[in-house]
C-alpha cells in the first residue's frame, strides 16, 4: 500500500515451513479439489487439496499440486499420488460449505486400507467414463484421466484431462453456468476454510 514500508523475503533465506505460510496466506482464496482415487486392488481414497486450478481450456485440463504431506496428512497425500500413477483415473469433487466437516475429516491421516467414503459416511456415485466413483453429495464432479505428472522439488503437479462433468440439476442455471449462491463453494483462506459466495460486479470502463 502507498506510504507503507515494504518487507523483503528471499525464499532461500527462509525455511520451508515459513515460505509455505507466506504462500498460503497470500494466494487466496484457493478452491479445493476433493480427489477420489483408488489403488490397484480397488481400495478407495478421498482427500482434499487446495493447490488447485484450471490449467487449460482446450483440452479441458485441471491441475492439482500434491506435496509430500505435512504431519498427519502425509499418508493421505502419498496414497492419492500413488493411486493416480497406478490407475491414471480419478475424480475431482467440488466442495460446498455443507460438506466442509466431512471434507476436513477426510484429510486426516489413516491407514491406506481405510476407505474414506465409509469413514465419513459419504455415498459412492458410479462415474460415467472412469472406474473411480465420485462423491454423490458433491454438486459437481469432474472425471479425469491423467495427462502427465510433473515433479517440482518435493511436490508433483498432476494434470488431468476432464472426460466427463456430473452436475446436480439444482445447481445449474442454464447456459453452462452454476448457481454459486445456491451451492456455496468452500475455499481455503490461509489456514482456514471460508465460504466464497460474496460477489461484486466488474467495474465499468469510463
Amino acid at each position: 500500500m502507498p506510504g507503507h514500508e515494504a518487507l523483503s523475503f528471499i525464499p532461500e533465506d527462509l525455511n520451508d515451513k515459513d515460505m509455505y505460510k507466506l504462500l498460503i496466506g497470500s494466494i487466496v482464496p484457493r478452491p479445493i479439489a476433493w480427489i477420489s482415487s483408488k489403488d490397484k486392488e480397488g481400495v478407495l481414497n478421498l482427500a482434499p487439496f487446495s493447490f488447485f486450478t484450471v490449467a487449460s481450456r482446450k483440452p479441458p485440463t485441471l491441475l492439482v499440486s500434491i506435496g509430500p504431506g505435512v504431519n498427519e496428512r502425509e499418508g493421505t497425500v502419498k496414497d492419492t499420488l500413488e493411486n493416480i500413477r497406478a490407475t491414471e483415473e480419478y475424480v475431482i469433487n467440488i466442495v460446498p460449505e455443507s460438506l466442509g466437516s466431512k471434507m476436513h475429516r477426510s484429510s486426516k491421516s489413516v491407514d491406506s486400507s481405510i476407505d474414506e467414503f465409509e469413514m465419513t459416511g459419504l455415498t459412492k456415485e458410479p462415474s460415467y467414463l472412469v472406474s473411480v466413483p465420485s462423491v454423490k453429495e458433491s454438486p459437481i464432479a469432474f472425471e479425469c484421466r491423467l495427462s502427465q505428472i510433473i515433479p517440482i522439488g518435493s511436490d508433483h503437479l498432476v494434470l488431468g484431462e476432464v472426460k466427463h462433468v456430473r452436475m446436480n440439476e439444482d445447481v445449474y442455471l442454464g447456459n453452462y453456468k452454476t448457481d454459486i449462491d445456491y451451492w456455496k463453494p468452500l475455499g481455503r483462506l490461509a489456514g482456514d476454510y471460508a465460504g466464497l459466495t460474496d460477489s461484486y460486479p466488474l467495474p465499468q470502463d469510463d
